[in-house]
């Protein structure tokens, strides 16, 4: 039987990380290690300086052995496979992520970076990421479909295969594309608002970026825009 290592960066009682393990328990014994708490936008880091705490969880989904995690996505991965695991995981899953993972977010991406790690380890690695708007009825109608098309997929070392479901209403969701390079766009630009002066002449100042999507034919965020379902490689560095 295929076993299969489940992380995200939403946290280990996010829906998409539960509605993930409900659509895989068909294709493997599950295993999900994944952060106790919020860990977006961690990207590819991993704890060197401090101790990761890892505990049972009460998981939701039937048969699904789950731990929680005090460290990163990519910790999750690690330590997953390395000790929590009686064996190697055949195949990652990170996700599915509450917001999309395409362009130039993908740097900051700690979906994508869990993934990536897991590629660094010698696993095939699938990232899942969605619109949003929490409207998830092409990611529940299609799940299953690209799962089981996935992991039969042969993935180039240092590569990881990438998802993005658009958050439209199944009737206005276009179909799949494949092969979606990664635009080197931006869905938000960038910029912090001052929400207070601090002593000593500081400011505190929270992200506030402006939804300006920008794209080139045949990308990532092309295709999510447009209402497609994307697929594609993203290559790790190095």
């Amino acid at each position: 039987m295929r076993s299969i290592l489940l992380t995200n960066d939403d946290g280990i009682a996010a829906d998409g990380l539960i509605r993930l393990a409900r659509a895989a328990a068909g294709f493997g014994e599950i295993w999900v290690v994944a952060p106790d708490s919020q860990r977006s936008a961690a990207s590819h880091s991993i704890s060197l300086h401090s101790p990761i705490d890892v505990f049972p969880h009460d998981f939701p989904v039937e048969g699904v052995h789950a731990f929680s995690c005090t460290g990163t996505p990519g910790d999750c991965v690690r330590v997953g496979s390395l000790n929590m695991m009686p064996h190697r995981p055949d195949v990652v899953l990170s996700g599915i992520n509450f917001g999309y993972n395409v362009a130039s977010d993908i740097q900051y991406s700690a979906t994508a970076g869990a993934a990536f790690e897991a590629a660094f380890q010698g696993f095939p690695a699938i990232a899942l990421s969605e619109d949003a708007t929490g409207c998830h009825e092409v990611s529940d109608a299609f799940l299953k479909e690209i799962l089981a098309e996935l992991l039969e997929q042969e993935i180039p070392a240092g590569q990881i295969l990438n998802v993005n479901f658009p958050g439209c209403p199944i009737a206005e969701c276009r179909g799949i594309l494949r092969g979606r390079t990664v635009s080197r766009g931006l869905i938000f630009r960038d910029r912090y608002a001052e929400i207070a002066q601090l002593p000593g002449g500081g400011v505190r100042l929270m992200v506030d970026g402006e939804f300006a999507p920008y794209y080139e034919p045949g990308t990532d965020l092309e295709a999510v825009t447009q209402n497609y379902i994307s697929v594609g490689t993203v290559r790790n560095i190095g």
